[in-house]
């Protein structure tokens, strides 16, 4: 469960390093986008009670369309962004190899990514 953290953790902080990127590209601040980031960030890595009871069927259906829509809304903001500004989609599209596999993971194949080890005395 702590290496799934990490990678969300690494997913989101890609997501901040590139929001910075763009925002130092185009000299504008994006609110409302770091906002949602930060928003989203908060959501995948909170932890659900204890007390809660059991879901059956029919509620994990209703949480995973819930789900859902959220991603759908997330495809939605990327997509136009990206057809709105070209430095987004190349930004987006030279680092879909970093990015990609981790919202496209299993979590088992999120708990076998590891993260890369920098030496910051090269």
């Amino acid at each position: 469960m702590a290496e799934e953290g990490k990678a969300d953790e690494q997913l989101f902080d890609l997501l901040a390093n590139l929001l910075q990127q763009v925002e130092a590209l185009t000299n504008q601040e994006e609110v409302e986008l770091r906002a949602k980031i930060e928003a989203l960030g908060l959501e995948v890595t909170k932890v659900p009670s204890k007390s809660t009871p059991p879901l059956d069927e029919l509620e994990i259906a209703k949480e995973l369309d819930k789900l859902s829509a959220k991603l759908d809304d997330v495809d939605e903001m990327i997509s136009s962004t990206m057809a709105e500004d070209p430095e987004v989609r190349s930004l987006l599209s030279s680092t879909a190899d970093v990015w990609m596999p981790v919202i496209t993971a299993t979590s088992d194949e999120r708990r076998n990514f590891t993260a890369p080890v920098e030496d910051d005395n090269l």
